[in-house]
């Protein structure tokens, strides 16, 4: 995988500044085994959340990932979803703030842990988010699902998540948020 997209692992961590104010982000790249969490991915992020609440940044993760915990990888992979949520949970304590954006798709154990944790959840315009994928639910529970169930129009309907906000905003509406937030 490192060969084919150049990347190192499925995330990218930093910190940088949106009108005038330092943030931490960490992106997930759903072209690196769907960005599924590993050890790695995992690791990153807590040390990225562990800095931002030491330096009180607010933290921006950007989820695109397709896949759960990579198995292959074994119990340690499993736990960086708890590890991840523990330290937004400590930074939560802290004071401070997270805004989740969810992009297409936002599957597995990313969106069952730390991607629906934000103080704020914008996510992308019909983008897929979800556990499960439709056929997998739909096999398991033998029932027709209400269309659309899985989309960001169908989960901000439903209060999961905040705003749906296009790409080319997203910069624009975290800035505002942060403001608005005072964090």
């Amino acid at each position: 995988e490192q060969r084919r997209t150049g990347m190192r692992d499925a995330v990218i961590t930093g910190s940088g500044m949106i009108r005038a104010r330092r943030v931490a982000f960490g992106v997930t790249d759903s072209a690196f085994i769907m960005g599924s969490m590993g050890s790695v991915v995992g690791e990153r992020l807590t040390r990225l959340v562990e800095r931002a609440t030491e330096q009180q940044l607010p933290v921006i993760i950007v989820s695109g990932s397709g896949g759960g915990a990579r198995m292959h990888e074994g119990i340690l992979s499993l736990m960086q979803m708890a590890k991840v949520s523990a330290a937004l949970a400590r930074h939560d304590r802290a004071g401070g703030l997270f805004v989740s954006v969810l992009t297409n798709p936002t599957m597995g154990g990313v969106a069952a842990s730390f991607a629906s944790l934000g103080d704020l959840i914008f996510a992308e315009p019909r983008a897929l988010i979800g556990f499960a994928g439709p056929r997998t639910i739909k096999a398991t529970i033998r029932m027709e699902l209400p269309e659309g169930f899985q989309t960001s129009e169908f989960l901000l309907e439903h209060g999961f998540i905040d705003r749906i906000v296009s790409r080319d905003r997203l910069k624009t509406e975290i800035a505002r948020a942060i403001d608005y937030c005072g964090k």
